[in-house]
């Protein structure tokens, strides 16, 4: 197996686990608690290329690097390679240390622009974009892909040498075709063979989900890290877990109920300062609900804390919530919030 850290051009990674990026969720609050519970990088949601929307609310808050741990890592999405280049040089600007390109996503509104994994099936343009992002970026750029289209047409290898031979520092592999969305299990061997091809960083991505399922796809892909994503909604502290596997064969025990209540209501106080009250409150919801989903009383705790419409009932509501469960009695729900 690969030493414990790596590097994408000069910036060292440790430990080898990172967090995916996933549109919606992996915005600068969540990226900074990752990267403090272990995570060795953290990529961003996807960032537009299309200058158009660059200083829509959406597009200035996903460019905001403010205040976050070195490396950053900046994904842009699109199918023209000059505008894939000015993109990289913009976020350059802002404060992108590594650039990641996505050819990953399976979503059929950015399918549907040829964006996205989409590109994977015209590998001449995939060339010219990675060739034009490389060379307009003055940064690592790196590049996440699946291991193709359709069952029948796992082209991950030819895009593969097709990244090394353009400069691409980096590969993330998620081990789905694009028309398998998140269904199915993933597959490892296709990543294997990728990284037996290459002499750049391979990452594999895809239903890793605890520290024995990391441990396990990097002794089986020989890959130098591991993504995780989905896994990492609700339970942040997963980075520190798969690290700590990783350095010692050993685990960590779960965390305390007092230590996911004040993880979480950092969380939700880093949230209501980034967005501001409003969309703050709207938008720590979901995570919320990814906090508590394994508890019994999560729907209820999610009807009543979903009514909370300021910073302050919200934040009361999961301390309570949370302070109950610690103190060992069922919480209390109010009927409104």
């Amino acid at each position: 197996m690969p030493a414990n850290a790596f590097h994408i051009g000069p910036h060292r990674i440790a430990p080898r686990v990172i967090l995916a990026p996933m549109a919606g969720v992996t915005d600068k609050p969540f990226r900074v608690l990752c990267k403090r519970l272990g995570a060795g990088l953290c990529v961003s949601e996807m960032t537009t290329s299309d200058p158009r929307f660059w200083n829509t609310a959406k597009s200035r808050h996903r460019m905001d690097h403010d205040g976050e741990p070195d490396p950053i890592s900046v994904q842009i999405a699109g199918t023209v390679p000059e505008v894939m280049a000015e993109a990289a040089r913009h976020n350059v600007a802002h404060g992108a240390q590594i650039i990641d390109i996505n050819m990953g996503c399976p979503a059929k509104k950015v399918c549907n622009a040829w964006a996205g994994s989409a590109l994977m099936r015209d590998e001449a343009l995939v060339a010219r974009i990675l060739s034009a992002v490389v060379d307009a970026a003055e940064v690592p750029v790196t590049l996440k892909i699946r291991t193709g289209w359709a069952a029948d047409r796992r082209n991950a290898g030819t895009i593969a040498r097709i990244a090394e031979d353009s400069g691409i520092t980096a590969l993330a592999i998620h081990g789905r075709t694009r028309d398998q969305q998140y269904t199915g299990v993933a597959e490892y061997d296709t990543i294997a063979e990728v990284k037996a091809s290459l002499s750049i960083p391979v990452f594999a991505n895809g239903d890793i989900d605890s520290p024995q399922k990391a441990a396990q796809v990097l002794a089986h892909t020989g890959c130098d890290a591991v993504l995780v994503g989905r896994a990492a909604q609700g339970r942040p502290w997963i980075f520190r877990e798969i690290a700590h596997h990783l350095a010692t064969g050993g685990f960590l025990p779960p965390p305390t109920l007092e230590e996911v209540r004040d993880i979480l209501l950092g969380h939700l106080r880093d949230l209501h300062a980034f967005y501001g009250e409003q969309s703050g409150v709207r938008i720590a919801r979901k995570h919320l609900g990814w906090y508590a989903k394994d508890r019994p009383e999560n729907t209820s705790f999610r009807a009543v804390v979903n009514r909370a419409e300021s910073a302050e009932a919200q934040l009361r509501l999961t301390r309570d919530y949370f302070d109950a469960l610690v103190a060992g009695v069922a919480p209390e729900l109010p009927v409104a919030a």
